[in-house]
């Protein structure tokens, strides 16, 4: 049985504007129609025969997750809710823990490690490595795949492989941390220095008998917190006070890097991460002046670059090596060489507690989304978009009212003890205090103008007394 275990916990600050914290890039369509985490679940579909994925994530994204899920047909799947950030050695020993309860004494499910944000353009190359890897897994391996460079690229770390002990598979001998650039040259010299790409293949037992070897107290949280966990609709939520005490490491620092059981396989398959603009350069289609467009974009003798239009129209002459991401609330600039530099932009705001870094204008909630338009003292106006068949909790608000316009589909509505449909430009007035709900009774999305004004109009006004998802007054 081949289970994979995608790592969903990710925020991308590196590519903020377009990646936040409630929205970053594994949710994002980066490097083509669908977001990467649909990417990495269809490339799935190369590998069969195997098991529905395990997905693991923290609990601001579980509704995005199962929404890209249900959306890319995938039935099945398990989610599993990080209660807090512990690096990616607990994710996956809850992960392999938990995909080994039901099953029988002996069995030994193998887990395919992936991030679920990550591009390889050769899906067919990755499902043959894949298939190579198996044979050393089952064995008891612990298997890296290493990507052969194609650069000597200082943003990865390295793995060092040694002597071939199967068709395809080495020895792994070394990890190696981010080299300087002249460092990174001699490894491209030698030619048995790979790309580190953080996915992995092994049996569940094999790593964590290794886990319990090496990190006994991480193990020991993750089971507690596997034995506290809880189930919510489509969820598995670890117990959050035993995962909240669970040293936080990564599987390379925690287990691969002192293992004896390590081998790597060398992977030629159009691999990136895209942890950077640049990189996002890299793999997109350039012009005949090596330019990437996206959007609405005008460029006359531009070279070189990357400009991303989200909202409207961006127009750049006579630059060249630059980025340029622009959405409807912040634009970045930057040198295409210094992009990994983002970072620092995104640690400014932080302190300075800006909006920014955290949500777009546009927000998603499982029943859809709603988009601030404009916001005043004491008024505000959003678009909301609920999707059919989905409501929004019945609640109250302390500080505000609301008036709702319909534009578009059937809005069904709930005042107090009211209950009444509203047809497209109907509207009705929401006063202070008094319980509702919006619900989509139809087969289209359902498109609304809300105006609520009021003495403060934060999002935590909301008091819920029935929810669909399981929220509460003080969740998203």
């Amino acid at each position: 049985m081949l289970i994979p275990v995608l790592l969903s916990g990710g925020v991308g600050s590196r590519l903020w504007p377009v990646s936040r914290e409630l929205y970053p890039k594994q949710f994002l369509p980066l490097a083509g129609p669908d977001s990467m985490l649909q990417d990495t679940v269809a490339r799935l579909a190369e590998l069969e025969p195997v098991s529905p994925p395990v997905v693991v994530c923290n609990q601001e994204h579980r509704f995005l997750v199962a929404e890209q899920l249900r959306a890319s047909g995938v039935e099945g799947a398990t989610i599993l809710l990080e209660p807090v950030g512990r690096n990616t050695a607990p994710a996956v020993a809850a992960a392999a823990l938990l995909s080994q309860a039901g099953l029988e004494e002996g069995a030994d499910p193998l887990l395919l490690v992936l991030p679920a944000d990550h591009v390889i353009h050769r899906p067919e190359v990755f499902a043959e490595a894949v298939a190579r890897g198996m044979a050393a897994a089952r064995e008891g391996a612990l298997v890296s795949f290493g990507v052969v460079p194609d650069s000597p690229h200082t943003g990865y770390g390295y793995l060092r492989s040694g002597s071939e002990l199967a068709e395809g598979v080495h020895q792994l001998e070394e990890f190696v941390e981010k080299p300087d650039l002249e460092t990174a040259r001699s490894y491209l010299d030698q030619g048995s220095y790979l790309w580190n790409s953080g996915m992995f293949l092994f049996s569940a037992r094999s790593y964590l008998d290794e886990l319990e070897r090496l990190q006994p107290d991480m193990l020991a949280s993750c089971r507690q917190a596997l034995a506290e966990a809880g189930r919510d609709l489509d969820f598995v939520r670890l117990g959050e006070e035993a995962f909240a005490a669970c040293p936080a490491d990564s599987i390379d620092y925690a287990v691969m890097e002192h293992t004896r059981k390590g081998v790597v396989l060398p992977l030629d398959c159009g691999w990136s991460d895209v942890g950077s603009w640049s990189a996002l350069w890299q793999v997109g289609n350039r012009d005949a002046r090596d330019n990437v467009a996206v959007g609405d974009v005008v460029l006359e003798e531009v070279s070189g670059s990357y400009v991303r239009a989200d909202s409207r129209l961006v127009a750049a002459v006579g630059v060249r090596d630059l980025v340029v991401v622009e959405t409807s609330d912040a634009v970045l600039v930057a040198d295409r060489e210094r992009v990994q530099e983002v970072r620092a932009i995104v640690d400014r705001l932080r302190r300075e507690q800006r909006d920014e870094i955290t949500a777009h204008t546009r927000v998603y909630r499982p029943w859809g989304s709603y988009e601030s338009l404009i916001a005043m003292e004491r008024f505000q106006v959003k678009r909301i978009v609920v999707n059919p068949g989905q409501r929004l909790s019945l609640q109250m608000h302390h500080h505000r009212a609301e008036h709702w316009i319909v534009v578009r589909g059937t809005a069904l509505v709930t005042c107090d003890d009211r209950e009444f449909l509203l047809a497209e430009d109907e509207s009705t007035y929401i006063p202070l205090g008094r319980r509702h709900r919006l619900t989509n009774p139809g087969v289209i999305p359902l498109e609304m103008i809300e105006v609520q004004t009021g003495s403060y109009l934060g999002e935590d006004d909301i008091v819920r007394f029935d929810d669909l998802y399981g929220r509460d007054s003080n969740s998203t």
